[in-house]
């Protein structure tokens, strides 16, 4: 072989290599934009109670990230510690990259695994918990729940709930509108809030999923909300705490305070976990 043919061959394997690094630093760079592409930040009070029952937790990687909030119940710390130990079981999971490729599968799967571990720790109804997950990778909102906590968007000024819920009032404007429930009977459930569904029992049900992801914007906020929290303070209050100036941080603590300093004597914990698309 000539000289050029050399010269050639090494140009040519060259030009591959510098192609192979410039399709590796496009990658590594679009991950690490994904993680700077959210703002995270969460603050709880326990209100009048004695006893913390919620717990929140996040997992971040290249892939995205996942935040989770349980809102647990229970006799003595049973609700503390099946808050507790639902939150490490999203995060065990969701701790494999795999698991932002398919979220409906993994969601599924930490909600029986948290389902498994509660009942494995504590005796049958002394504890349980109310369980909802977000996960967001590439700008979509991918979200599942159990119970009661609320999942909620924020755009052009306006919360908007993602979530009904598994409450027995939820239940019966459901079956009302399949026509299993006459007007009458429908009424008389709607004052009931009692949870019909969560983890941490033998006949756990199943999982209220999204329907297809939620594409998110810059400036748009995601929101896990407790009860506590929800019927604590005004849907409207929250929107315009959401509008004010300030890091995600500093609104999370905003929203605790209204709780807080609210004239309520009896004041359930009360807990929110924010999101912010940028």
């Amino acid at each position: 072989m000539t000289i050029p043919g050399y010269i050639a061959i090494a140009l040519g394997t060259a030009g591959s290599g510098l192609t192979l690094y410039r399709l590796w630093l496009s990658v590594a760079l679009g991950r690490k934009e994904q993680l700077k592409s959210c703002e995270m930040a969460a603050s709880m009070t326990i209100g009048t109670r004695e006893i913390q029952e919620d717990s929140y937790g996040f997992v971040e990687s290249e892939e995205g990230l996942m935040a989770v909030l349980a809102d647990g119940q229970g006799k003595h710390y049973g609700g503390k510690i099946a808050s507790r130990t639902a939150v490490e079981v999203f995060q065990d999971i969701f701790r494999d990259n795999n698991a932002f490729y398919n979220p409906q599968y993994y969601f599924r799967k930490a909600f029986q695994g948290a389902n498994r571990e509660i009942l494995k720790q504590l005796e049958e109804n002394q504890g349980c918990a109310s369980v909802a997950a977000a996960l967001i990778r590439e700008r979509k909102l991918y979200y599942a729940t159990a119970g009661n906590i609320k999942i909620a968007v924020y755009r052009n000024k306006e919360l908007v709930p993602v979530t009904a819920g598994h409450t027995i009032n939820v239940l019966a404007r459901q079956k009302f509108m399949e026509g299993k429930l006459t007007r009458q009977e429908a009424v008389t459930l709607l004052e009931h809030h009692r949870l019909y569904n969560y983890v941490g029992q033998d006949g756990f049900h199943d999982v209220e999923f999204f329907d297809t992801p939620i594409a998110l914007n810059s400036g748009e906020y995601v929101l896990l909300m407790s009860d506590g929290l929800y019927e604590g303070v005004k849907w409207k209050d929250i929107e315009e705490c959401l509008e004010e100036t300030g890091t995600s941080q500093e609104k999370a603590f905003r929203l605790v305070e209204m709780i807080n300093t609210s004239q309520e004597e009896d004041k359930d914990n009360s807990s929110v976990v924010i999101i912010r698309v940028r």
